[in-house]
């Protein structure tokens, strides 16, 4: 069963989880327990990522039929175009890059959200019951769930982004999809903002059950477990000699995708460290480095996907930080919706560290990256190359291909990175919705557009 991180809801069962995505109290789901893997690790280091990923979730998701979850999972890494889904490039003798942007939009976001679209898909055709799917996104997110989506029926898909924040080719993919079922909304002010509004939407428990909400963000416990899946599938691409001092690398703004890494350490990875790799919006490497969790105002940046200063998934690392009390987890969240700052001295004895890089530096070391490995990273993985500890084994998270982000590249190295599907996305018409971040206006446009 799966559990609200603030401790006022009843147990939910994976299906419902998944369904609802933030809890009706406002917390986050986690898992009652989770599973010890160590014994399991040997007979699944030779698995393609497809059965790793069933392997793994049959941990999770047992209130749905092994076969129909097996054929979800399927389904959703068909796409991908590279035979091994995650592979792992080996830059230096003990640096790698774990490439996780050969999905449908070129973003890691893909591995979580192509799963739970066929996850949504299921559900309709248990329940018969159509759903509205609603998040917010900074860049990669809403593509990635958009296409997960992509003409499903029984669901609308409306997302939240921050109006000229995104990449134009980010938005692009949201904007100039065509389908029916696809409301990009554009919002003035920030990806908080955008998020504020999304989390009192969902607060709004009536409203929420109206329309069948679901939620699509990192909120989305589903999300979490699945982007645990290739942390295993990198260590297990190692050599067997270099897995013993492994530390992953990894660009985070929101604080999901290295929270399921660590979540894999929980279930029995044995990683030695993980490293936050932040932009200019540096809440998390602030957290990790001086113990204070004090947010400020959102710089737009170069690694636009990165430029948050609520970092949402915190709430569920916060829930273990003070050994499951949901009462002290409300507190402190009440404290931080306030405004107000918290001290968490001991965050910074656990397996944590972090990196910061401003603006002026990404193109340096998008330049430096380019000539000494000849590899091209884009401007969110490149964040995570400053300060490669070289006692140990690096596992680069690579979240997003260099493509989508042609301006940066170009001035970096003078060369413009190409893919077929963007160049393809350049001819289309865009479609959006201006809106405010408003609750109430927001509500409004989803029923009159609902499924």
């Amino acid at each position: 069963m799966y559990i609200s991180t603030r401790g006022q809801t009843r147990p939910h069962t994976f299906s419902e989880a998944v369904s609802v995505g933030l809890a009706p109290d406002g917390g986050l789901f986690l898992p009652e327990r989770l599973p010890d893997l160590r014994d399991e690790l040997p007979g699944w280091e030779t698995l393609s990522y497809p059965d790793l990923c069933w392997a793994f979730f049959r941990h999770f998701a047992d209130d749905i039929d092994p076969r129909r979850l097996r054929a979800a999972v399927d389904r959703s890494y068909s796409g991908f175009d590279h035979p091994k889904i995650a592979p792992l490039v080996q830059l230096d003798e003990a640096l790698y890059v774990q490439e996780l942007f050969h999905g449908p939009t070129l973003a890691f976001k893909d591995f979580a959200l192509q799963l739970l679209g066929n996850l949504y898909e299921e559900q309709i055709l248990r329940t018969g019951k159509p759903i509205n799917v609603l998040g917010a996104t900074s860049g990669d997110t809403g593509a990635a769930a958009i296409h997960g989506l992509l003409g499903k029926k029984g669901v609308n898909i409306f997302i939240l982004y921050p109006n000229g924040r995104v990449s134009p080719l980010q938005e692009r993919q949201m904007t100039c999809t065509g389908a029916d079922n696809v409301f990009p909304l554009a919002i003035e002010g920030s990806f908080d903002d955008a998020q504020a509004a999304l989390k009192e939407t969902f607060g709004n428990i009536e409203f929420s059950r109206r329309y069948e909400l679901s939620a699509i963000n990192s909120i989305n416990l589903a999300r979490i477990l699945a982007q645990c899946v290739y942390y295993f599938y990198a260590y297990f691409q190692l050599p067997a000699h270099q897995r013993e001092q492994v530390e992953f690398v990894v660009p985070t703004g929101n604080f999901g995708n290295i929270f399921a890494g660590w979540l894999a350490y929980k279930m029995g990875l044995p990683v030695r460290s993980y490293k936050i790799a932040t932009n200019q919006n540096d809440i998390l490497y602030r957290l990790f480095t001086t113990g204070v969790y004090r947010t400020a105002d959102v710089q737009p940046s170069l690694a636009p996907s990165m430029d948050i200063q609520v970092a949402s998934n915190f709430e569920r690392f916060l829930y273990y930080a003070v050994e499951g009390d949901p009462a002290r987890v409300r507190e402190i969240m009440a404290t931080l919706r306030a405004g107000g700052d918290f001290e968490f001295s001991q965050f910074r004895a656990d397996i944590f560290c972090a990196s910061r890089m401003i603006d002026q530096e990404i193109p340096a070391m998008i330049r430096q990256t380019y000539e000494r490995y000849r590899y091209v990273a884009d401007p969110h993985t490149v964040c995570a190359f400053k300060e490669i500890d070289p006692t140990k084994t690096t596992v680069v998270l690579s979240t997003a291909h260099p493509a989508k982000f042609p301006d940066t590249l170009v001035e970096a190295i003078g060369i413009e990175p190409t893919h077929p599907s963007l160049e393809t996305l350049k001819a289309r018409p865009i479609r959006k919705y201006s809106i405010s971040a408003d609750t109430a206006a927001i509500q409004a446009f989803v029923a009159r557009h609902g499924a």
